[in-house]
């Protein structure tokens, strides 16, 4: 099993992250590929916090339908 990026170091992550994009990656790629894994870290934080919303509170929060 692979390590959560979380138990990685940035260095870790970061060189992950490299090897990961394609030979024509722009800087764009790549800062948009560190924006979402820190998107993503930041919501499994939350989630483990605590720090959530039911779906249906949602919804109904933007009139949306159930």
């Amino acid at each position: 099993m692979e390590d959560s990026p979380s138990t990685k170091s940035v260095k870790e992550q970061a060189q992950k992250l490299v090897d990961n994009l394609s030979e024509d990656a722009s800087w764009e790629d790549l800062m948009r590929q560190i924006y979402v894994l820190q998107a993503i870290e930041k919501g499994l934080e939350d989630s483990d916090a605590g720090r959530v919303v039911e779906v249906e509170e949602v919804r109904s929060r933007f009139g949306l339908d159930q």
